[in-house]
């Protein structure tokens, strides 16, 4: 037998448990441990899954919460009443002629009006459609605009056609409670060089807004004697077209006639189911005369396109054409009563109509020299007369919007829909801009504060009660499918960090000083509670400007909204300061500084402690702003380059920049048509770095443009030196925007966009400028002597040349050229081009 092994325990596994062995005490802690901590990395885990989804749906929660905030209204009350523009609160406003962008039409302040408007056309002419309706620059009129319009009552119109002129005019009668009875009159007149008396079609229409019904009365077989109709801003009412006359007491003349009823899906569309209608098998046979066909309305029928789009959504609504084709000379009246207007003394027609237009215009002659004492100044007839064409193309262009804007913040996906709102406002051209733009606005208001300061009241609370939760106003207000029809797409979209200048408180501070220089005046008492209920917004306006557009160091500003493509531009716009492509520092970067923001900031604190002086809140803080800002020394510091002995811009910058055809490469026997075509991009041949803009023009005169700068400062030495030199900035018709010496002064931004802010002249800049010499000429200090010469010389300058282009085009312009004077740009421009006015009456 075999010897049996020694076990050997050391180094050995201990033998398994029996089963009825209980663990020891150290194994059943060991175990427990386990089982703890894996139930505490288990309650942990669970416990981050549920602050993830929490941190997620909160995250969820904020944005969409900040997404919301940039189409949430204000929350404090509106500064005007919700029925403040009705017929019952405001009847003498009600109806007026607020369709700036149609040659002749009026409508009510109301968010859905029945509107009214004329169109016209040149029968027999070489031009197979002509139609004329809408403000067009492509119109090629000779002139149009206001002779006359008193803002309330009246006005007289002149519209010179290539041939004939059409003299349109109308008179308001408040009675009922509807807003009351008006009458047209359009009267016809050949040119004395035409050939022969042209033969013309006036079409008068009216057109409901997705309320309101229409009914046409036509008498004589084909002429629509009459239109009636309801809505409910205007009860029961009556248009009655009367027949043409050759004038006020003549007999009526040979007409033919032509009506159309149909239905229109939004105003936008009246001038293309208007030219889709016409048609040429009508005869015009005169008593003395061939017969000949002419082009008139007929039965509407819609174009079809071999790719239709998806019917329209929008509800259609009734629409009335009366069409009257007559020959020169000729006058036709169109009568509307309002069926609330029971003890009417006699019909406003013939010689009725007449005696109440001459008494309206007997009282605007005497306001108008009563406000701006132009015969007292020495200014001949003719120069009155411009003045006033330059104060009723302001109230004659002023309009009434309803509608959403479009709007978009970082927090937004997409854009979204602002809450519908209205704008009572002015608008800088008929033709080419007739919307609402922030930054004109304040401009605007400046001449009509003195002609009539409850308008200006009006107008500003309309915008600011515009304002979302965070104080933004969207800077360029297209409301309503008219005004959008007439804006690129690029343009529509408002993004919420893109600001504008806050030239409302210009408005504000003249209002402040009628009210300071004379408590005791009517048209003054409205602005104490007027400012009352404004405050809290105003306050948030102020804080948004002072929260959002703040620059990189202390008591500095930046215009946010700067253009980030800079491969395409020669030097990327400002939109949002208004004043485009001039020239700031070439890299957009964090690190900007901006002279005009900083005074624009610096004027805003100083009336916002005025406003909270007057009202009896805490001013103390506004003050002390205004005070830094206002700061001469810190001005300079932050502005000031004593390298170009002027007060600049501060960025990334180089001045080595130009625009260059990009090489496009077509392999050999390629057919060049299928590659890209060559653009013009920019080339930066030395790398930028933080420094002043050397860019001399308006951005450097801001100091001293909101007379910022104390009238000992010795900056202004060398303002009036660049200001009177003509190799920069002085001209004979004022002063230019950019430097004559500037490396980008005249030079295209693009190859598509023109030089707009580098050279030619505008009016608001340079009656900032006069109002300030008129400051410094009239302060005690080392300077004044010179701001009393450089003034009279540049108010000269500019009254001439502006009344002279007036007389020479027919316009006003939106620009001036610096070497020649001519009026370039959009016409009429009867916004802030028409401050040439204040000049001339001396009113700052």
């Amino acid at each position: 037998m075999g010897r049996q092994r020694k076990r050997v325990v050391t180094g050995e596994a201990a033998p398994p448990p029996r089963k009825d062995e209980k663990p020891s005490a150290f194994h059943r802690k060991d175990k427990k441990k386990k089982v703890n901590i894996g139930k505490m990395f288990i309650n942990i885990s669970i416990g981050l899954c549920i602050f993830s989804l929490i941190w997620f749906f909160y995250a969820i929660y904020m944005r969409s919460s900040l997404a919301k905030r940039v189409v949430t209204l204000h929350p404090s009350p509106h500064v005007l009443d919700a029925n403040s523009t009705d017929a019952k609160v405001s009847p003498e406003r009600f109806w007026g002629s607020y369709r700036p962008q149609v040659y002749f039409g009026m409508k009510t302040r109301s968010p859905r009006s029945i509107v009214t408007g004329m169109m016209w056309m040149r029968q027999f002419s070489d031009l197979d459609m002509n139609l004329r309706h809408t403000c067009e620059q492509g119109d090629r009129l000779q002139g149009y605009g206001w002779l006359m319009h008193d803002g309330l009552t009246f006005g007289v119109q002149e519209i010179r056609d290539n041939d004939f002129t059409l003299t349109t005019e109308f008179v308001k009668r408040m009675g009922g409670d509807h807003g009351g009875d008006w009458t047209w009159r359009v009267t016809a007149k050949q040119h004395s060089s035409a050939p022969q008396a042209p033969v013309i079609s006036l079409m008068f229409y009216a057109a409901a807004d997705a309320q309101g019904s229409l009914q046409a009365h036509v008498e004589e077989r084909n002429r629509l004697a009459s239109i009636t109709g309801f809505s409910e801003e205007l009860g029961n009412f009556k248009i009655t077209f009367r027949k043409p006359v050759t004038g006020e007491l003549s007999s009526a003349k040979y007409a033919t006639y032509n009506y159309l009823q149909t239905v229109s899906p939004g105003l936008e569309k009246l001038t293309d189911i208007v030219k889709y209608s016409l048609n040429r098998r009508f005869v015009y046979s005169p008593p003395s005369g061939e017969k000949r066909h002419y082009i008139g309305v007929d039965t509407y029928k819609p174009p079809h396109h071999q790719n239709q789009q998806k019917p329209d959504p929008r509800k259609e609504s009734d629409f009335v054409v009366y069409q009257v084709t007559v020959q020169t000379p000729f006058q036709i009246e169109v009568l509307f009563e309002s069926g609330s207007f029971h003890d009417r003394p006699n019909q406003l027609v013939g010689s009725i109509m007449t005696q109440e237009l001459e008494k309206r215009k007997a009282e605007f002659d005497a306001k108008f020299e009563k406000t701006f004492g132009l015969e007292k100044k020495g200014f001949s007839q003719a120069y009155i007369k411009f003045g006033k064409a330059a104060l009723s193309n302001m109230l004659g262009g002023m309009g009434y919007f309803f509608g959403q804007s479009v709007v978009q913040s970082v927090y937004n996906e997409y854009p979204l829909l602002y809450p519908e709102g209205a704008l009572f406002t002015a608008v800088p051209s008929r033709s080419f801009f007739p919307r609402g733009f922030l930054w004109d606005e304040g401009f605007h208001q400046l001449l009509l504060s003195k002609w009539e300061p409850q308008v200006t009241r009006e107008v500003i609370a309309h915008w600011i009660d515009l304002m979302n939760m965070e104080g933004w106003i969207p800077r360029e207000q297209i409301l309503g499918d008219e005004a959008h029809s007439k804006v690129p797409t690029e343009f529509i979209v408002q993004r919420n960090e893109n600001a504008n200048p806050p030239t409302l408180f210009l408005a504000l501070q003249e209002l402040i000083e009628q009210l300071s220089s004379n408590p005791d005046k009517a048209a003054s008492q409205p602005t104490l509670p007027f400012l009352r209920r404004l405050f809290p917004r105003l306050k948030t306006w102020y804080e948004w400007y002072n929260t959002t557009q703040t620059g990189p160091l202390p008591n500095s500003y930046r215009w946010r909204g700067r253009d980030k493509d800079t491969n395409l531009f020669l030097n990327p716009k400002t939109l949002t300061s208004g004043l485009d492509d001039y020239p700031r520092a070439s890299h957009p970067s964090a690190d900007e500084r901006h002279i005009d923001l900083h005074c624009w900031m610096a004027l805003s604190s100083g009336i916002m402690a005025k406003v909270a002086q007057l009202l009896g809140e805490p001013h103390e803080d506004y003050q002390l702003s205004h005070k830094v800002l206002s700061d001469n020394n810190l001005l300079s510091e932050l502005h000031w380059s004593e390298q170009h002995r002027a007060f600049s811009d501060f960025g990334n910058h180089t001045e080595d920049v130009s625009l260059q055809r990009e090489k496009v490469y077509v392999p050999p026997g390629q057919p060049r048509h299928q590659f890209p075509v060559a653009r013009l991009v920019r080339s930066v041949r030395r790398a930028p770095k933080a420094q002043y803009v050397n860019a001399l023009g308006y951005v450097s005169l801001f100091p001293f443009l909101l007379q910022i700068l104390q009238p000992e400062s010795p900056k202004l030495e060398h303002i009036f030196r660049d200001m009177r030199d003509s190799n920069k900035l002085w001209t004979p018709y004022g002063l230019r925007s950019l430097s004559k010496s500037d490396p980008l002064y005249m030079k295209r931004n693009t190859e598509h966009d023109a030089p707009y802010w580098r050279g030619p002249i505008w009016i608001n800049i340079n009656y900032l400028a006069v109002r300030a010499l008129h400051y410094y000429s009239h302060t005690e200090g080392p300077y004044q002597e010179k701001a009393a010469v450089l003034y009279e010389e540049l108010r000269t300058n500019i009254i001439n040349n502006v009344y002279r282009q007036y007389v020479e085009a027919g316009y006003i312009w939106e620009q001036y050229n610096d070497s020649t004077g001519r009026g370039q740009g959009s016409h009429p421009f009867t916004g802030w081009s028409s401050l040439t006015l204040l000049m001339m009456a001396e009113q700052y």
